[in-house]
């Protein structure tokens, strides 16, 4: 039986961008170590990964998001981000400025 499509779109996406994949893995695990240190570079890089999985996202659910399919659309959608979370748990923290707060 051949994967779902949702899998066949993230696997070709990885293959069409290695290279900025292979640099927000390295950024990724040393933002899950050393947090604040790589912040800045976790961002900049994390941006690039993100809006190359929006662009692939949108490809895959183009076609579903209208009418009777709106519903199933949005869970191929969710499948499809899962799949990047599995291997970039942090992905969603990308963009997101954490500030303390003093009391």
């Amino acid at each position: 039986m051949p994967p779902a499509k949702y899998k066949q779109y993230f696997s070709r996406m990885q293959e069409q961008n290695k290279e900025v994949f292979a640099d927000f893995f390295r950024v990724h695990q040393l933002f899950e170590l050393e947090g604040k240190k790589h912040e800045a570079e976790f961002h900049k890089v994390g941006q690039i990964a993100v809006d190359i999985v929006r662009d692939w996202d949108r490809r895959l659910c183009s076609a579903m998001g209208r009418g009777a399919f709106s519903n199933y659309s949005q869970k191929l959608s969710e499948k499809f981000w899962d799949e990047a979370r599995k291997i970039y748990p942090l992905i969603d923290k990308v963009g997101v400025k954490v500030r303390q707060r003093k009391v």
